[in-house]
């Protein structure tokens, strides 16, 4: 298990780099998350919805992803209320409170899940959540320290030095625990270290003597390292880029940052593309004049929309000019009206008439992968919503699908003003045809010579996580890594189980 001191201090880098470096030497790994809370998701092949970051450590493991991998996923839909989410289907909108007390009932889901795992991998590498020591949680935990004490595993934990205080919040992690959880960790990581190693002097030495855990490395601070992006802590990070220079005119695209923005990860594979600057607006006044406009995805579109209104940003994006996509959520505010009596329960809602379309909110979520054409290019992508939106006569279909679940059209292109429109599409933009049409389109519509670099984002993902496994492999006691890893090795409940890793990295 992997753990942290608090939230955002690298415990999924260190998780996918995990993945990435074990299936390198042959050994058969996968990711594992009990509980999620994101807002960025990912489907299945089959269909179901989980966590964004277990997507891509599946990834990283050489896995299609699955919802074994991240059982329970929690979407927030308020301050205190979020949209559970078990073995990748809706289970309910609860607050903190009610989810806390209910917390025990999955357990076994999640023990299942791994269990599950374990009895086809040679490895599972378990992330935590947060922090292990929130002792007034403890009791009903089931992503942390008393599920690796339920399961057998043992740990590590990763603290950010960068934040500053690492060797204390390390220390004060291990010495809040409860004695059967302090006796599972067995190592420290110091991430995100800038400037001269020698600096740290023995402090990591008198850590260990302190608390008998061992460090097992220090990772230095990075800069060509990014990741899709787990939660909106991270929203002010690093985006992935390339490294092929622009060759033309530069495009701006402004993302409007809804306070419930879901799955921006769609905005990755436009901030990878040369001659591209993607910009996260929050205010008419931060707009500008863009070229692009995106509307991204939200778990809360009416609210959202009532604070888009609330800015001002309705009227500022209608004057702007620019080119205005919708994605799901954002396609949704764009329409004629919305009617949601499952999400905001407030009924209908007027939207803001720039399409000509109408949504409406059912129970059941869709969750599922599409693959079509759009402007003359291969399009794939995923749908995760609630709600259906229709299409009126003022409006036309933009995306073809191959016909695989009862419907070939998708989308919407308003027919007076074409620079509005739609899509209920998720992951567009990762297909490197049709981002270099579109992009190109954006760039002709504003008067500006965009040339596409032909970049590949299949290729730069792939390239990010193999540094990621690089800096693990540079920075960590690998030695000492497998010792833990094998420690972790045991039979399952049904009779099988993962397999110890040797020193050299092979099932063993």
């Amino acid at each position: 298990m992997v753990c942290g001191t608090a939230s955002d201090v690298g415990k999924t880098h260190v998780t996918t780099g995990l993945c990435r470096l074990l299936a390198r030497r042959g050994v058969r790994v996968a990711p594992f998350k009990a509980q999620n809370m994101s807002l960025n998701s990912f489907v299945t092949d089959d269909g179901h919805e989980i966590g964004r970051a277990e997507g891509v450590q599946a990834l990283a493991a050489g896995l299609a992803p699955e919802v074994a991998m991240n059982p329970i996923l929690m979407k927030p839909t308020g301050e205190r209320t979020s949209q559970v989410v078990v073995m990748g289907r809706p289970w309910g909108h609860l607050d903190a409170a009610a989810y806390h007390e209910l917390k025990p009932q999955l357990r076994g889901v999640v023990l299942g899940a791994l269990d599950d795992l374990r009895s086809r991998f040679d490895v599972v590498i378990v992330e935590g959540a947060g922090s292990p020591a929130e002792i007034n949680l403890l009791a009903h935990d089931i992503v942390n320290l008393p599920l690796a004490h339920q399961a057998a595993l043992p740990a590590v934990v990763v603290g950010d030095i960068d934040r500053g205080g690492v060797f204390a919040a390390l220390y004060g992690t291990v010495a809040l625990l409860p004695d059967p959880y302090r006796a599972l960790v067995r190592g420290f990581v110091i991430n995100k270290f800038r400037g001269d190693l020698a600096l740290l002097g023995d402090g990591a030495t008198e850590l260990g003597r302190r608390c008998g855990v061992p460090t097992l490395g220090v990772l230095p601070w990075v800069h060509d390292v990014a990741l899709d992006a787990e939660d909106s802590l991270a929203l002010s990070g690093r985006r992935p880029t390339a490294t092929a220079p622009a060759v033309a005119d530069t495009l701006d695209v402004a993302a409007v940052r809804f306070p419930r923005i879901a799955n921006f990860t769609d905005l990755d594979a436009l901030a990878i593309e040369p001659g591209v600057e993607v910009r996260l607006v929050d205010s008419p006044a931060a707009l500008g004049r863009p070229d692009l406009v995106v509307l991204p995805g939200t778990k809360a579109t009416v609210d959202d929309l009532g604070w888009l209104r609330g800015r001002g940003l309705d009227r500022a994006v209608d004057a702007s000019g620019a080119l205005v996509l919708g994605i799901c959520g954002g396609e949704q505010m764009m329409g004629r009206h919305i009617t949601d009596t499952v999400e905001s329960k407030r009924g209908e809602v007027e939207g803001l008439d720039w399409l000509d379309v109408t949504t409406t909110f059912a129970a059941d979520k869709v969750t599922r992968q599409r693959r079509g054409e759009a402007m003359g290019q291969r399009a794939a992508g995923y749908q995760i919503h609630h709600g259906r939106v229709e299409r009126g006569e003022g409006a036309a279909a933009w995306i073809h699908l191959d016909d695989v679940h009862g419907e070939d059209e998708e989308g919407a292109v308003d027919l007076v003003d074409a620079r509005f429109l739609g899509t209920s599409l998720h992951g567009l933009f990762e297909q490197d045809g049709f981002r270099a049409t579109f992009l190109t389109e954006v760039g002709r519509r504003a008067g500006k010579r965009f040339v596409p670099a032909g970049v590949s984002f299949a290729a730069a993902r792939q390239a990010q996580l193999d540094r990621l496994a690089d800096l693990l492999e540079a920075h960590l006691d690998l030695a000492a890594l497998d010792a833990i890893i094998a420690e972790g090795a045991r039979p399952s409940a049904n009779g099988a189980g993962g397999q110890p890793v040797s020193a050299r990295g092979r099932a063993s």
